[in-house]
């Protein structure tokens, strides 16, 4: 081969590489860009992102870091910030109630607790003194109008509240008690280390409220047994999301841990183990107050007519044998006994007693129609009855129980069961409505509240399901109104609820597969409905998942990252 032509191919060989290496380094760049890293090998200076930075001050390799910056979770309503900054120091900064504020016991602790959160990060390098260029805040001054003694949440509660932080203090005003507590959690995740390691905050006024009244998590204790530690630690994290409200699913088929005063036999043969694997009245009061305190209201759920296997242990007579060709099994309830309805008015009285929420929530899902099917006696009460098909028994039988949670003074939260196509008048009008499935919940919800029912939204919120990658954009994207109806229909939606079942998740692995996923649909349920941008939100949800995480919530990584601390 000629020489010429020889060098020839070999520039053109060369210039192929040099080509193919800038378009594989752009292709990467590209692919960091799109998951929010940039990598700038071998500089001392923050990436161009804000929710990360790189540092090679300690001779790392080039990692990326979580950058702490006092942005708050689930976002305020309204909030404008200045660079201006101020410092915090343990020795010389208190909470107070201001001049002619209401005072109880649930600010009083509240006080104790966020001291502890705030100040109990790295208090050797932070409990520094404020030098002389630094303006030290020393005082947050709350004030409450309402009364607050022994209060407790409910569904009108007022949760606004106006928060400022300026050179001459923090004022934090608001009508209720539970308002005052958000905006403690607010005033707690404004504070960031700064210079030197010191608590830092920005000049900030912030006026917020929640979109919805009802922000619930779903625990599901019956699948696996969730001890009592482990659901307070889910409500301490609950309230730094601003949830109110924990929808307790205690009981199912596969077993009975909540121990009743009017029937101790359903957990002494329905529960895992009569004696380790039980909520005693002394823990659900323990679970109570703890959720009191934090303006969380227990909303109790005995699932009926199905759902209810584990009952069967200790009141055999009250679930009707399905004959199959394999032999026999126990299906659901009874709907036609009488002794079912005197059972259930004396399970419902305690409930209405252990249970302050005005709510009770009764089930009704996925009745097995089977040993309903094949039992002469329901049969013949149907044809007494005229009813051509069994979800009309089904009604029949929640009706009934309806009836008797009403007498009792309470209301009744039923999934959408209950209110299948053609069956939605039959529940009163101040029935909840929990809208589950997963397919069609927005032509559900429109169908449901056509008929002047309230509703609470679940269906696109199954943290139980797993995917591989980041799955939260998904929740975050689901809104409660994305649905065709009126102004009024929407007036009916009260919120949602984030649900995680016990099938595969008990305490070992239910923090980390909550959190941070339940955290995007807590900013939809409280944010406004504006609230939309995505690049915004896995900054901030990056940096509340540290957050988390620094204050003992084993919240599961987002994306690959690093907090800017290592667990003690």
């Amino acid at each position: 081969m000629a020489p010429n032509l020889r060098r020839k191919r070999q520039w053109t060989k060369l210039c192929f590489s040099l080509v193919a290496a800038v378009l594989c380094c752009y292709a990467g760049v590209f692919t960091l860009r799109r998951s929010g890293y940039i990598a700038r090998a071998g500089l001392d200076e923050p990436i161009q992102s804000a929710s990360l930075r790189f540092s090679r001050n300690t001779g790392g390799t080039g990692r990326y870091l979580v950058r702490e910056a006092g942005q708050v979770w689930p976002k305020p309503q309204h909030q404008v910030s200045t660079v201006e900054v101020f410092v915090l120091n343990r020795d010389t900064f208190n909470f107070n109630y201001a001049p002619g504020s209401q005072r109880c016991e649930i600010l009083d602790l509240a006080f104790e607790r966020y001291t502890e959160i705030i100040f109990s990060i790295d208090e050797a390098t932070t409990s520094r003194k404020c030098d002389a260029d630094s303006t030290c805040l020393t005082v947050l001054e709350v004030s409450v109008k309402e009364p607050c003694k022994g209060a407790s949440l409910h569904l009108e509660s007022k949760e606004k509240y106006g928060l400022v932080v300026t050179r001459e203090g923090v004022k934090l005003k608001a009508d209720s008690v539970w308002g005052a507590l958000r905006g403690l959690e607010t005033f707690s995740q404004l504070i960031y280390r700064g210079e030197h390691g010191l608590y830092t905050l920005n000049r900030t006024d912030i006026t917020d409220f929640p979109r919805f009244p009802h922000r619930g998590v779903l625990l599901d204790t019956s699948r696996h047994f969730v001890p009592v530690k482990y659901i307070l630690q889910n409500l301490d994290a609950m309230a730094f999301n601003k949830f109110n409200v924990f929808h307790w699913h205690i009981v199912d088929d596969p077993s009975f841990p909540y121990e009743s005063v009017a029937f101790p036999e359903l957990s002494k043969k329905g529960a895992f183990h009569p004696d380790t694997h039980v909520y005693t009245q002394k823990d659900v009061r323990t679970i109570l107050e703890y959720a009191r305190l934090r303006g969380i209201r227990v909303v109790p759920e005995f699932d009926t007519p199905g759902h209810t296997l584990s009952w069967g242990h200790a009141k055999p007579d009250l679930l009707k044998t399905c004959y199959t060709m394999s032999g026999k099994y126990r299906g659901a309830l009874n709907p036609v006994h009488e002794a079912t309805y005197q059972f259930m008015g004396k399970l419902l009285q305690e409930v209405k007693d252990v249970f302050p929420d005005q709510l009770v929530h009764l089930g009704g899902d996925e009745v097995n129609f089977a040993c309903w099917k094949n039992d002469a006696e329901i049969t013949q009460f149907m044809e007494k009855q005229g009813y051509d098909y069994y979800a009309k028994l089904q009604t029949y039988y929640i009706q009934r129980i309806i009836k008797i949670v009403e007498s009792l003074g309470k209301e009744s939260a039923v999934w959408e069961d209950v209110a299948a196509k053609g069956q939605e008048g039959s529940v009163p009008k101040d029935t909840v409505i929990q809208v589950w499935r997963p397919r069609n919940w927005a032509q559900k919800m429109a169908q449901v509240t056509r008929h002047g029912l309230r509703t609470i939204l679940s269906g696109c919120w199954y943290l139980d399901l797993i995917s591989y990658g980041e799955d939260w954009p998904s929740y975050y994207r689901c809104d409660p109104h994305a649905f065709n109806g009126t102004k009024a229909q929407k007036d009916l939606v009260l919120g949602g609820e984030a649900c995680l079942w016990g099938e595969f998740v008990d305490w070992t692995n239910l923090l980390p597969r909550l959190w941070p996923r339940a955290s995007a649909i807590a900013e939809r349920l409280w944010s406004s409905e504006d609230t939309t941008d995505m690049e915004d939100a896995a900054v901030r949800l990056g940096e509340h998942r540290c957050r988390m995480v620094r204050r003992g919530i084993p919240a599961q990584p987002l994306h690959p990252s690093a907090c800017p601390f290592l667990p003690v």
